[in-house]
């Protein structure tokens, strides 16, 4: 009885985890196409009131969305794929602490 329970726990944990994760990437195609959209009418718009193509690529008002909302992507990855995707998870310590020491080991065997 309690295998079953921690069967439907870690499936409903898995599921929930996919959920994160597909719609952080929804998220993403998002951010991506609306960013499009609005740095293209934004071009367009300076273009059309007297700037010049470089003028109106470079200007801040086409980025800011993209920095902006890029921010808030940014703490929605780290929501979901936390600080494991850097390298920096739980282990993370112990990992490279082991790492070292066999690096150690490696290099007193070669003497």
């Amino acid at each position: 009885m309690e295998q079953n329970y921690i069967q439907e726990h870690n499936y409903m944990k898995a599921k929930k985890r996919v959920k994160a994760i597909k719609g952080f990437y929804v998220h993403l195609i998002v951010y991506v196409l609306v960013n499009i959209f609005l740095s293209g009418i934004i071009v367009f718009g300076l273009m059309q009131s007297g700037y010049g193509f470089y003028d109106a690529i470079t200007n801040f008002g086409v980025y800011s969305t993209w920095l902006f909302w890029g921010i808030g992507m940014f703490f929605h990855f780290m929501g979901v794929f936390g600080f494991k995707s850097l390298g920096l998870g739980k282990d993370w310590e112990e990992k490279k602490i082991k790492e070292l020491l066999d690096k150690e080991d490696q290099q007193k065997s070669k003497f």
